[in-house]
């Protein structure tokens, strides 16, 4: 047990913004993996770049298929999320670098999908640019990735 199975990756490079207050998938951000045994685990690496346009919260969950997975628990009103961007910790130019290492156990056969999807209080969210987006060589443009790797029980 323990030995890497399937490992399957992507990168998103182009940028994805979002007014959405509903949590929305981020195109371009999933893999598909199709586990060998039910007793198969799946680890999942993502590192995605998000900011914001103005004092604003920013979302962002893991998901299986339709299923948010390693998130907070529940408390009142607060929202259940994998990664944010919380007001006040970033201006509308700063890029956070959002990370994710998740051990999942989907428990089947079937082909799964990973992949990340966000919303906002209100205002703007961005992936892979800054909130603030002059056309100047100081301003990045990044990449975002998603990787799952199975390990085999």
């Amino acid at each position: 047990g323990g030995k890497l199975g399937q490992v399957v990756s992507t990168a998103k490079t182009d940028t994805f913004s979002t007014t959405s207050t509903s949590f929305t998938d981020i195109t371009g951000l999933s893999v598909s993996i199709t586990p060998s045994s039910a007793t198969s685990k799946i680890l999942v690496l993502a590192t995605f770049k998000t900011a914001v346009s103005g004092d604003i919260a920013f979302f962002q969950r893991l998901i299986r298929d339709s299923t948010a997975i390693c998130i907070g628990d529940a408390a009142s009103s607060r929202t259940r999320t994998t990664t944010a961007n919380i007001p006040g910790s970033t201006g509308n130019i700063d890029i956070v670098t959002q990370a994710i290492n998740f051990l999942d156990s989907p428990s089947t056969t079937s082909a799964t999908t990973y992949k990340i999807d966000c919303k906002v209080s209100s205002g703007t969210g961005y992936l892979n640019r800054t909130g603030f987006d002059t056309d100047s060589a100081s301003l990045p443009r990044t990449a975002s990735t998603i990787t799952v790797m199975e390990i085999l029980a």
